[in-house]
């Protein structure tokens, strides 16, 4: 399974018929719980004291743009709530008190997807593979994502890579880049209604930078380092992320979805470039959790030490979290392969042997990683992905001097 898809963050498709108005949209946010994979948002109309015309959505993150028409259009005496729910939609705290909608909401002049924070500065920040999120348009049933060298004004020679994602019963407003990105680019979205009609305009562009220059210390991996989690939280939620819990610098070269032997097949092109001279490698889950034999995973680890070791960089393996087969049938519909504990031991008694930190000490389940830390059971939430950075930071020293 591609974990590119399955981890996206989702936003409830329609919240009202149609696109918005020309007269703009209105972003609204609140405080996000990370133990949330969806909020109730309630929408109440105060009239002479009383509430009355309550209408609700769904949301996914914790932020939404509502049209600036129909119910939206008069603020006066409108109130909002919301209340974060579970993977199966039970609350998992109290709905907030009614709060005026007025006061709440900053307009936005642009009918378009609105990008989120870019948070590549931040510590953890730095991916390889870049992840581009926004908050979706009303009227929007798919989207178009836009990649381009030079800023889209000025569009003569520029070099572009166009995607198209979403559709279905939900909107994916995270999209994950195939491409490794070097140097400095823009990129912009636009929503397509249900027949591929433009819904709205594309967004103001949003600029990138990442350099080679600079690195000492790399995360290399697949999502389990790229980053994500909770269902709804991609890796520009950096709080889904081991490295921003880490006490030093690193290069996320992670790419969500990698086997070890994709690892191996990506190692001269992702990790030469940036001249490290630490490499820290937590790699295999997918492989084995699909069947792959363990013996066959231990021999690409081998060979990505060898690469290492032959560019002068030092690896670090780190040992694999455990994993939780019903929580991955029930978030991704997919079976887990059988004999998988012991697979899973046998890679980690190999990488006990080598050079490393035991990442999976941190969690001490008999191998099953507990629904409360990792919902689909893989991926690791905030608690988890903490664990995982506490561990490394107190080991780091034994290798870095």
């Amino acid at each position: 399974m591609n974990q590119k898809i399955m981890i996206s963050t989702l936003l409830a498709a329609l919240l009202a018929a149609g696109t918005a108005s020309a007269e703009g949209l209105l972003h609204l946010s609140w405080k996000p719980d990370y133990d949330a994979v969806k909020y109730d948002v309630t929408f109440s109309r105060r009239d002479h004291g009383k509430m009355e015309g309550t209408w609700k959505t769904t949301a996914y993150m914790s932020d939404m743009l509502l049209p600036e028409s129909r119910q939206f259009k008069d603020l006066q005496g409108l109130y909002w709530q919301e209340k974060p729910l579970d993977f199966d939609g039970y609350p998992i705290g109290a709905e907030s008190g009614p709060r005026p909608l007025e006061s709440s909401v900053t307009p936005v002049s642009r009918n378009a997807p609105l990008p989120r924070q870019d948070r590549s500065g931040e510590r953890g920040g730095a991916l390889l593979y870049p992840v581009y999120s926004y908050v979706g348009n009303p009227g929007a049933s798919s989207y178009e994502i836009e990649v381009l060298s030079a800023y889209p004004e000025n569009t003569e020679g520029t070099a572009h890579s166009m995607y198209h994602i979403g559709g279905g019963d939900f909107l994916y407003t995270d999209f994950y880049d195939d491409t490794p990105r070097f140097g400095t680019w823009y990129w912009r979205v636009r929503g397509k209604d249900e027949n591929g009609n433009p819904a709205g305009e594309w967004s103001l562009s949003q600029k990138r930078h990442f350099a080679t220059e600079g690195w000492t210390i790399g995360l290399y991996g697949d999502s389990i380092t790229h980053g994500g989690g909770r269902m709804s939280y991609g890796p520009n939620d950096l709080e889904y992320s081991y490295g921003h819990y880490l006490d030093f610098d690193t290069v996320n070269l992670g790419d969500s979805g990698n086997t070890s032997h994709d690892m191996v097949e990506r190692f001269d092109r992702d990790v030469l470039p940036f001249h490290l001279k630490y490499l820290l490698i937590l790699g295999g889950s997918n492989s084995l959790r699909g069947g792959v034999p363990a013996e066959e995973v231990i021999e690409d680890l081998k060979e990505i030490q060898q690469k290492c070791r032959n560019h002068d960089i030092i690896p670090i393996l780190l040992t694999l979290p455990p994993i939780n087969p019903e929580s991955i049938e029930k978030v991704f519909h997919e079976p887990t392969a059988e004999g998988w504990e012991e697979a899973f031991r046998k890679v980690n008694d190999f990488i006990r042997t080598q050079p490393h930190i035991d990442t999976a000490s941190a969690f001490p389940y008999e191998n099953v990683m507990p629904a409360a830390l990792a919902l689909d059971g893989l991926h690791g939430d905030v608690e988890a992905k903490k664990r995982i950075a506490a561990v490394i930071n107190r080991h780091i020293g034994e290798f870095v001097k």
